[in-house]
C-alpha cells in the first residue's frame, strides 16, 4: 500500500538526512549489502536499491501553509501540548520525561503558559510590558521589562534566560516562514485516525538540523503530533509533542495574563541557572528578528520553563 512505502521512505530518509545530507545533495545512495558484513560476498553483488532524493514535495509545504494561515487569522487560541523528552540513563537506554504546557495567547502581545511536569512546575506571563516567570512550589518570581511584541519576547526570553518552548513556531506572527527556513526534505507520508480521535494527514519535513513528523489536522488544519530527531545530538535522543484542546478566537479575560500570587513573591534573578543542549536552538525566524527599536535591555532569566528533572 501507498502509505507502507512512504513509511518506509520515512525511515531510510531519517538516516539519510541525520547522517550528513546538506542543502545541496541531490541523492542519497542506499545499499546495506555494501556495509553489513553477514551479507555474502555473492548476495551483495545481487542487493541493490534505487536512491532516494531528497524531495521538497508542493503537497507537503501545502499542508504547512495552510496550518501557518490557520493559526496566524486567529486573534487568540489556547492548546494543550505534552512533550516527551528522553534523556539518557546510565544503563544505556534512554528514560522519558513528559512535560505539560496550557497555553493561552492573544495578538499581538499577551501570552499566558502553565507548566506542570515530571520536572519542576512553572508558570511564564507576558502582558505586552512586563514578563514574569514564577516558581509556584519556591514562591519566587522573575520579573522585568519586555518586548511589545509575543514574537519580541520570546526571543528575548530565549536570548537572556534560555526559556524556550518547543511550540514556538506556532505562537509567532508567520509560522510558515519558521517552518520553513532551510528545509531540504518534505513529503506526504498519508492519513491517521488515531491522534486525539480525529484524521490527520502525515509528514515528513527536515533542513540541516532537524528531522521532523508532523500530524495536522485533515479538516481544521491545526497540528496534533510533531516528532523530532536533532543532526547533532550524539545518541539520537527523539522528542515527541502532542497538541490538543485546541480553541480558537474565543475570548479571554485580562487577568488570564497575570498573576496576583507572581506580583507578591520574593524576586529572583531573571537569568538561566543552565544552558541548553548545543543542538537545540530557538527558531530561526528569532534568531534573525532584530530587537525593536527603542525596546529596553531586558536583564537574564531562569530557564525554569523547560528544565526537566535529572537522569538517572
Amino acid at each position: 500500500m501507498e502509505i507502507y512505502r512512504r513509511l518506509g521512505r520515512v525511515l531510510a530518509l531519517t538516516t539519510a538526512v541525520l547522517m550528513g545530507a546538506t542543502a545541496g545533495a541531490q541523492s542519497v545512495p542506499t545499499n546495506p549489502a555494501k556495509t553489513d558484513p553477514l551479507v555474502k560476498p555473492a548476495a551483495r553483488s545481487a542487493a541493490t536499491e534505487p536512491e532516494f532524493k531528497l524531495v521538497v514535495e508542493p503537497r507537503a509545504m501545502d499542508l504547512l501553509k495552510a496550518l501557518s494561515n490557520r493559526l496566524a487569522a486567529a486573534h487568540s487560541m489556547s492548546f494543550t501540548a505534552v512533550v516527551g523528552y528522553e534523556y539518557p540513563s546510565k544503563l544505556g537506554p534512554p528514560i522519558v520525561y513528559s512535560t505539560r504546557y496550557d497555553v493561552t495567547m492573544q495578538r499581538p502581545d499577551k501570552l499566558r503558559i502553565l507548566t506542570p511536569g515530571d520536572g519542576p512546575s512553572s508558570e511564564f506571563y507576558y502582558d505586552g510590558k512586563k514578563m514574569v516567570a514564577y516558581a509556584p512550589v519556591e514562591n519566587l518570581a522573575a520579573i522585568v521589562d519586555a518586548p511589545p511584541t509575543i514574537e519580541g519576547a520570546l526571543r528575548a526570553a530565549y536570548e537572556t534566560a534560555s526559556i524556550y518552548y518547543p511550540f514556538t513556531d506556532l505562537l509567532v506572527a508567520d509560522p510558515f516562514k519558521a517552518m520553513t527556513e532551510g528545509v531540504i526534505l518534505a513529503f506526504y507520508i498519508g492519513q491517521s485516525s488515531i491522534i486525539g480521535g480525529v484524521k490527520t494527514d502525515m509528514m515528513a519535513w527536515a533542513n540541516n538540523e532537524v528531522f521532523l513528523q508532523i500530524w495536522i489536522g485533515a479538516d481544521d488544519k491545526l497540528p496534533r503530533r510533531i516528532r523530532a530527531m536533532y543532526r547533532q545530538d550524539p545518541l539520537g535522543l527523539r522528542h515527541e509533542m502532542e497538541l490538543s484542546n485546541w480553541q480558537l478566537n474565543a475570548a479571554v479575560v485580562p487577568e488570564t495574563f497575570s498573576s496576583v500570587k507572581a506580583q507578591n513573591a520574593p524576586r529572583m534573578a531573571f537569568k538561566a541557572p543552565s544552558l541548553p543542549p548545543k543542538w537545540v536552538k530557538p527558531l530561526s525566524v528569532l534568531e534573525q528578528t532584530p530587537a525593536s527599536a527603542g525596546t529596553p535591555a531586558v536583564p537574564a532569566a531562569p530557564a525554569m520553563a523547560s528544565t526537566p528533572a535529572k537522569s538517572n
